[in-house]
């Protein structure tokens, strides 16, 4: 994890993964990071107009404008953790350049997706790959251009795929 914020960054937030965050980590008093979350710039989507009360917070209220504006400037990441109505808002606008995946080795049922059904198709290159004692995985994709598709078929169709498509005609 460390390797992951140790570049300059600012936050890109949802509201409510905002939230968790200000009722837990300013008052973290013994952890490290604790003061780095605190310090570092934080942007929050939201469409309220209640302050945000957690140091170094900014409210943003259009996503699409101004992820747009702020990734034009000459800034840090901006680096978005849980968030998922914000990724999925992301996504849409195509306003992701890397992916920073950390997989966990349990299961725990149904979850989020991390794709939704508004998510641009692009193809994605592994670009850092780590695994921890424990088993994390932590890789990281960046944008590799549109996506390229192939198929396992034949010049000539089988026996069994002509047979096939005739009872995909049948069946409907």
């Amino acid at each position: 994890m460390g390797g992951i914020f140790s570049v300059p960054y600012e936050l890109l937030l949802g509201r409510k993964t905002y939230e968790i965050f200000a009722a837990h980590w300013p008052y973290a008093k013994d952890d490290p990071f604790a003061e780095a979350l605190t310090n570092v710039r934080k942007y929050v989507a939201t469409s309220s107009q209640a302050p945000l009360t957690w140091k170094n917070s900014i409210a943003i209220h259009d996503v699409p404008r101004d992820i747009a504006r702020l990734k034009r400037e000459d800034g840090p990441t901006l680096m978005t953790q849980g968030s998922s109505q914000l990724l999925q808002t992301l996504l849409k606008h195509d306003l992701v350049d890397r992916f920073t995946l950390l997989v966990y080795p349990v299961v725990l049922g149904k979850g989020k997706r991390l794709f939704g059904a508004g998510a641009i198709p692009a193809a994605l290159k592994l670009v850092d790959s780590k695994a921890s004692a424990s088993g994390v995985t932590i890789n990281s994709y960046e944008r590799a251009g549109d996506v390229k598709v192939g198929s396992f078929a034949h010049d000539q169709p089988s026996a069994d795929e002509l047979a096939r498509r005739e009872r995909m005609k049948r069946e409907g």
